[in-house]
């Protein structure tokens, strides 16, 4: 087997797994996974629920919650009651931020062309505290570390950073950001939607104050669904719902009208409205539970040699790659010095290879469902077609 990140021992192809006919090439997960049959099953066994009401019982409003948070919780190293069920990136970022301060004279700090849903709501909690927003440029090396920490110092409040940049795969050093971070008083908040669930995280090493990821990319769940990890310290704080669901004894069905303003004192409180979705929980169980038997480590290097073979293949092809010394193992960025033809992805979609283009990058991200044949016919393809 191939050495990936960390000298883990990749997996080989597990496109048995997914419902993907023989001649697409879906090279393109940063978007959007394929359903996992399981994840499908799951699905489909929540949607009979719906038909038959009666059967929607304890388990599907108690149960399958606490084992997705207990899932969630054991990849990234945390406990089950300092995870929370959101919709989106965008609602969980949006809750960090009503949790935080940004007062005059300080800063949020976020990256050149970051992802909206983590740039918004540090826009707005600027306006509505008085500080700024502050953006770190991209640096011509690749070397986004090294860029954030320039720009790291005592005026930043708040430090909100992917994993990974979304457009191409640019990587950060957590451990060491988080650690700068403390040093300067700052907030850590973190987007791991383009990493979790494809590369290991050590939550020990990073201890950010407030993580979230949706589950419709590497976490191979469904759409509009998240999770959010908030430290223990950032666990007294206020949801942006006053949902019944988020109180103390909401268990207590029966019990609705015995009105109360106790929150639960861990990270549910932060739950959102209908969090024991009966369809979605048990897909992004089904997701997590695939992920946790691979093991991330595993996952990413299994990915790692397809990565690396779309670089150098790239780089003859003259596109410019992310420098591998700064980029992801699981996708990557691959930027031309001209401009490329505008039906370049109507083209490859013609031929069944899906890929996406992200700003002036196009953004390729393979899986354990993709083969070397399949990197090989995307670079035959762009060699004809740029």
């Amino acid at each position: 087997m191939d050495q990936g990140p960390g000298g883990a021992a990749g997996l080989g192809s597990q496109r048995h797994l997914f419902e993907l006919p023989e001649d697409v090439a879906w090279i393109n997960c940063a978007q959007h996974s394929p359903a996992l049959k399981s994840v499908s099953d799951a699905g489909t066994a929540g949607l009979a629920r719906k038909r038959q009401p009666w059967t929607i019982g304890p388990a599907q409003h108690h149960e399958d919650p606490d084992r997705l948070r207990t899932l969630f919780a054991r990849l990234i190293g945390a406990q089950a009651r300092d995870i929370a069920i959101v919709p989106s990136v965008g609602y969980g970022i949006s809750l960090a931020a009503g949790n935080l301060a940004l007062p005059p004279g300080r800063r949020a700090l976020v990256l050149a062309e970051q992802f909206p849903s983590n740039l918004y709501p540090w826009r707005d909690l600027a306006a509505r505290d008085g500080g700024a927003l502050a953006t770190v440029a991209r640096p011509a090396d690749g070397d986004w570390t090294a860029a954030v920490l320039a720009e790291l110092d005592e005026r930043v409040a708040i430090l909100a950073l992917p994993n990974y940049h979304w457009l191409d795969g640019g990587a950060l050093d957590l451990p060491r950001l988080a650690a700068a971070a403390r040093d300067v008083g700052a907030a850590l908040v973190l987007d791991l939607t383009q990493s979790l669930g494809a590369v290991p995280f050590d939550l020990a090493a990073v201890r950010p104050d407030f993580l979230i990821a949706g589950t419709y990319k590497w976490l191979l769940g469904p759409y509009s669904f998240a999770l959010l990890y908030a430290a223990p310290a950032r666990q007294a704080g206020r949801p942006l719902e006053q949902g019944w669901n988020s109180r103390a004894g909401s268990e207590r069905r029966s019990r609705l009208i015995d009105y109360t303003d106790r929150l639960y004192d861990d990270a549910r409180r932060y739950d959102m409205g209908e969090a024991a979705n009966y369809i979605a929980v048990p897909m992004a169980i089904a997701g997590l539970e695939q992920i946790l038997a691979w093991q991330p480590a595993r996952i990413a290097a299994g990915i790692a040699p397809l990565v690396e073979a779309l670089a150098a293949g790239a780089e003859a092809l003259g596109l410019k790659a992310t420098p591998a010394a700064h980029r992801a193992p699981h996708f990557l960025g691959l930027r031309a010095d001209r401009p490329l033809r505008p039906d370049l992805l109507d083209r490859l979609k013609d031929e069944k290879i899906y890929i996406s283009q992200r700003g002036d990058s196009l953004r390729v991200s393979p899986h354990l469902y993709n083969d070397r044949a399949e990197i090989d016919r995307l670079l035959e393809s762009l060699g004809r077609l740029l």
